[in-house]
């Protein structure tokens, strides 16, 4: 079956420093992997490791310095004329929900201003509450004109997560989008975005430096180490045997709160 998303030894490479003492930091080297419809792929490393260089490369926020990223066959580029409708396939979820949600906008401006922008027809407001009732925060009607600020974390986090689902994506990024949030409600959201991306018939971008995490939403999983893939494979065979010894570090670190068998 062809990828839905190819990355081509793809690599970034960042500048400092002034034209003649000019620095170069190499965060993300030589990374290649398929996506599938319809796959949740963890991406697993340490801070630093260039995990979420290479997300913001994949929904096209920078451009890779060298490499392509081809989505059903055609490539990825900020400066492509297409730009718009690659932003619809490809949304992402950050980190932090605190700094992502402009708090100068209610709910329905961070939900909806991304809806018409894409050309959304009929009532905005109609859909928006839709959104909002599918991430579970019902009833709508009490979070629709609310500020960030009158919102919890992870409150907040499911707002973001309707934006992104909103303009109807086709492969959805989420970079380590319960590391901000305790725990139960960690898993809430991860049980949310499994239930959504089968709503949605999405494919599932998941970046954690979690081996537990990584195991309970994935199909596949990558471990990133220096900016590199030193190992990938399915999920059940990473967890069970695992090659590398960086992989066995991540593993030993990684609690499982669903217990060493239960995977959902």
């Amino acid at each position: 079956m062809k990828p839905l998303l190819q990355v081509n030894r793809v690599s970034k490479v960042f500048e400092s420093g002034s034209f003649l003492q000019k620095k170069k930091f190499s965060a993300v080297r030589d990374v290649s992997f398929t996506l599938h419809k319809g796959e949740v792929l963890a991406i697993v490393g340490e801070s630093g490791c260039g995990k979420s260089t290479l997300a913001r490369m994949i929904v096209n926020l920078i451009d890779p310095t060298s490499g392509e990223i081809l989505l059903d066959g055609s490539q990825t580029s900020r400066k492509s004329k297409d730009r718009k409708a690659v932003a619809k396939d490809l949304q992402m979820i950050f980190q932090d929900p605190f700094e992502t949600m402009n708090p100068n906008y209610r709910v329905q401006d961070v939900i909806g201003r991304p809806l018409q922008l894409h050309g959304e027809q009929g009532d905005i407001r109609k859909k928006v509450l839709g959104l909002l009732a599918q991430v579970g925060l019902t009833p709508a009607e009490d979070y629709i004109d609310k500020y960030a600020s009158q919102l919890s974390g992870g409150q907040k986090q499911r707002v973001m997560i309707a934006r992104a689902l909103g303009i109807n994506p086709r492969v959805l990024v989420a970079d380590e989008p319960t590391s901000m949030l305790d725990v139960s409600i960690g898993i809430d959201i991860m049980n949310l975005m499994l239930d959504l991306k089968n709503d949605y018939d999405l494919s599932l971008i998941w970046i954690t430096h979690n081996l537990g995490s990584a195991r309970y939403m994935s199909d596949r999983i990558l471990i990133m180490y220096g900016g590199q893939i030193v190992e990938s494979g399915e999920t059940e065979q990473i967890i069970s045997s695992p090659q590398h010894a960086y992989t066995r570090t991540l593993l030993d670190a990684s609690p499982n709160p669903w217990g060493r068998e239960e995977k959902r």
